[in-house]
């Protein structure tokens, strides 16, 4: 089980600051979790204001597919 990002989120990056393995991936609009680096650790679940981080038990599939692919796309939030 991995956190996802929906189209709730509004780009604040609380969550990539408090990810512990960098696994968030940033878009023009938004912010994306790469599953293949997600440890379930859920701490950016509580830190997102918007509710939009779910885990992917929770999440809507095409989330968690477009999570994913574009993880592979865009850059690192962090670097």
């Amino acid at each position: 089980m991995v956190s996802v990002v929906n189209d709730s989120c509004v780009k604040c990056k609380s969550c990539a600051d408090v990810c512990p393995v960098d696994a968030f991936h940033e878009g023009e609009k938004m912010l994306v979790v790469d599953p293949d680096t997600c440890i379930d650790c859920g701490v950016c679940i509580s830190e997102c204001p918007q509710e939009a981080i779910t885990s992917d038990d929770d999440a809507d599939e095409k989330w968690v597919k477009f999570n994913a692919e574009m993880a592979k796309e865009w850059p690192n939030a962090n670097e």
